[in-house]
Parts: structure tokens; C-alpha cells; sequence
């Protein structure tokens, strides 16, 4: 099957009301933020997005998105190849939406003012909020997991005496 290019607005009401389901690539200039927090995309974006209504009735956008990436490895510094994955839910929040109600699961999108959203910001946004707080090589595989890593010695902690221990002799009378 062959990927075609995701559009960048969508309608998640009319997606909806037709039950469309989306796969295709997003191209990975289209994603400055994305390349800005690694060394560099390798290819492009795959995703897949679903739109249906759930029991509460809520409409409900439904989908993956996966990129490689290359990011820098924290305990050597050396580069490495990152599969990036972000899976993800959302409901629009329409003029009749009590957010109250709405389940814990899905995040809120705010549409504009033609009832659409950015398709590309939000996949960029999730991919960039999948990305590994320290990024690592595995550990067979980084060249520094084995050296013994210090930098100096922490020295014992001071023997002073407790600041609230008066407090203790005042609770006793």
C-alpha cells in the first residue's frame, strides 16, 4: 500500500461523521521543533489516525505516530539511532463540551475558527513529548556503560547537632 502525504488541516467533525481512518506520512521538514530537539530525522513521519464517536458520544480522534530520530547519548556523547513512538487521544472541544465530563484518557484540541486543527503541530507535539528525558545508547551497546564513572568523593555528613531537638524538650513538659 502506498503512503500518501497527511493533510496538515483537519475537520474532526466531518472526519468523523464519514468514519475516516488516515494513513500516510507527514514529511519531516514539516517538523523544524521535532529536528531542534534531536541530532536530525531520518526519514518521515509515519501515522495512523482514526476518527469515531465513543459511548458518551464524544468524537474522538484516535492514532500513532513513529519517526526515527538521531539523538546524542548522554554518557558518552557519541550519536545513535532513536525509534520514536507516541501513541495518542484526543476530543475537540466543541461549544457544547463540558470539560468536567470528559474521561481522563483523552486530551482536549482546540479547533479554529473554521473547526479545524493542525494536524502536522499536534504530531510534532506528541513525538516531541515521546522523547527520552536522558537519551542513552542500550547499555551492550554504549562504548561508556562499563567505566567506573566518579568524580570525586562525597565526604560523611557533618555530626551537628539537630536544630529541633529543643523543640523535643519542650514537648515533654
Amino acid at each position: 500500500m502506498q503512503k500518501v502525504k497527511l493533510p496538515i488541516k483537519i475537520d474532526p467533525v466531518r472526519c468523523t461523521a464519514k468514519r475516516l481512518d488516515y494513513q500516510g506520512i507527514v514529511e519531516a521538514k514539516c517538523m523544524p521543533r521535532l529536528a531542534e530537539s534531536s541530532n536530525g530525522i531520518v526519514g518521515d513521519i509515519e501515522a495512523e489516525l482514526s476518527f469515531f464517536t465513543d459511548a458518551q458520544g464524544l468524537i474522538v480522534l484516535q492514532g500513532t505516530a513513529e519517526v526515527t530520530l538521531i539523538v546524542e547519548c548522554q554518557r558518552c556523547s557519541g550519536e545513535f539511532e532513536y525509534h520514536c513512538k507516541a501513541e495518542f487521544s484526543y476530543t475537540p472541544l466543541l461549544r457544547n463540551t463540558i470539560e468536567d465530563e470528559i474521561p481522563e484518557s483523552y486530551e482536549l484540541i482546540e479547533l479554529d475558527e473554521n473547526g479545524e486543527f493542525d494536524l502536522h503541530e499536534l504530531l510534532e507535539d506528541e513525538l516531541i513529548l515521546s522523547l527520552p528525558i536522558v537519551a542513552m545508547h542500550p547499555e551492550d551497546e554504549c562504548p561508556m556503560a562499563g567505566a567506573n564513572m566518579t568524580w570525586g568523593e562525597i565526604d560523611p555528613a557533618d555530626e551537628r547537632p539537630n536544630p529541633f531537638a529543643v523543640l523535643t524538650s519542650l514537648k515533654r513538659k
